[in-house]
């Protein structure tokens, strides 16, 4: 299978991530763009600029996607609206100039009028001016001089809420992508565990349901597992290839570049792609 070319160095890290993802479910199905192209409503040449980043992929394509390769579309669609919530450009500081006040009893000013009240209205339009900020004339009380350093910058609760909502929807994509997705069929009290060095689990390996063997910590069959993902999916996942003749080390849920590397002599075993990632083909395989 030809290596794909890399990725744009200024493509945005939010964006590489779907891209990635898209790119390992297309080596995973084992589909041509040509076969892309006629499975689904875009092109060869769409196909091929959404996927060496482009050209932004878009919802629908990505739906198309997972459904053409039977997979869940949710992880990806998350990606995807990570993916478009750019974070929002701070707003510019509004520039002014000092007004200053008439002299008491001389009626001198040094602006004329119109371009006092003009310099204020267009501040007012950018942002709100605290007050005591005036260069001449007595300070109100309770206001630092002029010239004095402020004690913080106000921040537009706009850009609060968009920023926390980005941050939190990256980091629910990674917890998807790393630490195994939809839970596949773990309890709560198995959520709850903390996976750390140290720690080490047991395997079951008589459990088999419908055919498919099962060690006890995880029922899924679809998650994405890859390297640094901790949890009962990676437990799952190091029992397995122990079962299989494949050392990954000591079970403590922790996925090292031992586990890794186990993965991939597995996959290569298997006639799998080798790219170190636990995805559906490689779960089917460990199951058996």
């Amino acid at each position: 299978m030809p290596r794909w070319k890399s990725l744009p160095s200024e493509l945005p890290e939010r964006d590489r991530q779907l891209i990635v993802q898209l790119r390992r479910l297309k080596d995973h199905s084992g589909l041509g763009l040509a076969a892309l192209a006629a499975k689904t409503g875009y092109s060869r040449s769409s196909w091929e600029r959404y996927l060496n980043g482009k050209q932004p992929v878009p919802r629908k394509a990505v739906e198309e996607l997972a459904k053409v390769c039977g997979t869940d579309p949710t992880k990806l669609l998350v990606l995807h609206e990570v993916a478009e919530r750019q974070p929002p450009e701070p707003a510019a500081e509004p520039v002014t100039e000092p007004v200053t006040e008439p002299v008491a009893g001389t009626g001198a000013v040094g602006e004329s009028e119109s371009e006092g009240q003009g310099e204020e209205a267009g501040a007012a339009a950018v942002a709100d001016e605290p007050s005591g900020t005036r260069t001449s004339g007595v300070p109100e009380p309770g206001v630092p001089e002029p010239g004095s350093r402020p004690s913080g910058r106000r921040v537009p609760l706009r850009y609060a809420l968009a920023g926390a909502l980005v941050a939190a929807a990256v980091a629910f994509a990674a917890g998807l992508l790393v630490a195994g997705g939809d839970g596949g069929g773990r309890d709560q009290t198995a959520q709850q565990v903390t996976y750390g060095p140290g720690r080490t689990y047991d395997c079951d390996h008589a459990g088999r349901k419908d055919g498919a063997a099962y060690a006890g910590h995880s029922t899924t069959v679809e998650a994405l597992v890859g390297i640094n993902g901790s949890g009962p999916d990676v437990v799952e996942v190091q029992c397995h290839l122990q079962r299989h003749g494949f050392d990954p080390g000591e079970i403590d849920g922790l996925y090292g570049p031992g586990v890794e590397s186990a993965v991939q002599e597995f996959q290569k075993a298997r006639r799998l792609v080798s790219d170190g990632i636990v995805g559906p083909d490689t779960w089917a395989e460990l199951r058996r």
